[in-house]
């Protein structure tokens, strides 16, 4: 079905020579999920860069950090091996409309190695495709849906940084958690954001206000995994853009402050057949409808939820918002309907779903979806079953799994995971490991935190 905002070459070659659009980004997610490209003219774009495979970029982008900073430990990129250049080759199905920029698309890249053109195992999009192709190889579809929250604040990016980011001042002054009236006061940016999801070929649902203040949640629909990780991302980009090119500012911090509930991101998935037509979820007649296959997929999700906490939860942050009585799940346990559980099973007939209430609004959406079909798809072949569902408060659970409560944690929980190693292969699983171990490196020995300078400065 076609979508508002979605462009096919011709229809860019059509608007460019009108010059109704002047610029192409043509993009990838790093690791930490943000995107990185380049600006194309649209001339070049269809001339040069379609024709000859992609445009070149330094591989280097696929082992830094959030600093840009190339990171020891990688067999895939160093010092070592010179830092050479990969190809970005235009996926054209993204293609789209960037409403939010003037006369400008967008397009989403794969990456390829430079030489032989074959893809990058360690690309993120890459990792989430090859889960695809395995669960397809399977004769399953698998689709999800990420509910992301975020929080918007008064004052621009660049005075919170020159200010330190202290004194911040979020949108609301209480808090908005289905709140109409409240909410009118930030309509002004969150309808140009649904409406811009919209423009750019990005099915959104509703927004919504969330527990804390200036928390927003805008839903994008349901869809294959692919897709939904590039929705997901264009998405958060988007929200961002749009934040600053109205001098106001938006988080996606999975705990900006202690005082305040954290932003999640629900990731819901179900296991469809080979074309996607029929869900293999609901069984009429089996205890709580859920089926065999339903069983066993969250039987897979359940059993490597620690160890694969780290792809859902990939900063020092992120563990600050498992917090009791938050909204965040701390218990590794199931129920229907249950928000203080980390798995929750929701709708009926094609709708009946599982939803994963551990990933943070700071996630990599192709990561955190690769985790989960790669867990599920595990627990399918080995007929993993859940445990019992849990009846009650699950913060007050005992004797059960919890959520590690710490980057140290889950990279312990990671690192010995027979099953991330076998689902993703040891080159791609190393490169991860990798990827999660340098970021505790840096927090633990190249930064003094505002805590310590309180605690320490003058009493220490």
């Amino acid at each position: 079905m076609e979508r508002q905002g979605m462009l096919t070459t011709e229809e860019l070659e059509v608007q460019a020579q009108s010059g109704e659009i002047d610029t192409v980004l043509c993009m990838f997610t790093d690791l930490q999920g943000r995107f990185m490209g380049k600006r194309v003219l649209p001339d070049f774009f269809l001339e040069e860069i379609l024709g000859e495979e992609g445009l070149h970029a330094c591989l280097y982008l696929l082992a830094i950090d959030m600093e840009m900073e190339p990171l020891p430990g990688y067999e895939y990129a160093s010092w070592e091996t010179g830092y050479g250049d990969f190809r970005m080759v235009p996926d054209m199905s993204t293609l789209r409309m960037c409403p939010w920029l003037e006369k400008t698309a967008m397009v989403i890249c794969d990456i390829a190695d430079e030489e032989d053109g074959s893809p990058v195992t360690v690309s993120p999009r890459q990792i989430l495709k090859d889960q695809v192709a395995k669960a397809a190889e399977m004769g399953y579809t698998v689709k999800t849906g990420s509910e992301l929250e975020f929080y918007l604040f008064r004052d621009s990016y660049t005075d919170m940084a020159d200010g330190g980011y202290r004194d911040l001042r979020p949108s609301s002054t209480y808090i908005m958690d289905y709140h109409m009236l409240q909410t009118t006061r930030d309509e002004w940016v969150i309808r140009q954001i649904r409406n811009g999801m919209r423009g750019a070929g990005i099915p959104v649902e509703f927004s919504k206000g969330e527990f804390g203040k200036g928390q927003h949640e805008v839903n994008i629909t349901y869809s294959d995994a692919l897709s939904n990780a590039d929705h997901h991302s264009l998405y958060k980009h988007g929200v961002k853009e749009i934040a600053l090119l109205n001098g106001v500012a938006a988080t996606f911090m999975a705990k900006w402050t202690m005082a305040e509930a954290g932003s999640s991101c629900h990731l819901h998935s179900s296991v469809w057949n080979a074309d996607g037509t029929e869900s293999l979820m609901w069984d009429a007649d089996a205890p709580h409808h859920i089926s065999e296959t339903y069983r066993w997929w969250m039987g897979g999700l359940m059993a490597t939820a620690r160890e694969m906490a780290w792809m859902y939860a990939p900063f020092v942050n992120s563990y600050k918002r498992y917090q009791l009585g938050s909204w965040a799940p701390t218990a590794i346990v199931w129920s229907r309907d249950n928000r203080t559980c980390g798995f929750r099973t929701v709708g009926e007939h094609t709708g009946s779903r599982v939803e994963c209430r551990i990933p943070g609004a700071d996630a990599n959406p192709y990561l955190a979806f690769a985790a989960t079909i790669g867990a599920g798809m595990w627990g399918i072949r080995n007929k993993v079953e859940p445990p019992e569902m849990f009846v009650g408060n699950a913060y007050e659970a005992k004797d059960v799994p919890r959520v590690p409560s710490s980057l140290h944690e889950s990279i312990e929980e990671f690192r010995g995971s027979g099953v991330a190693r076998e689902v993703f292969g040891g080159f791609v699983f190393e490169h991860l490991l990798n990827t999660a171990v340098q970021e505790q490196v840096i927090f633990d020995n190249l930064c003094v935190t505002d805590w310590e300078l309180q605690r320490y400065f003058e009493r220490g």
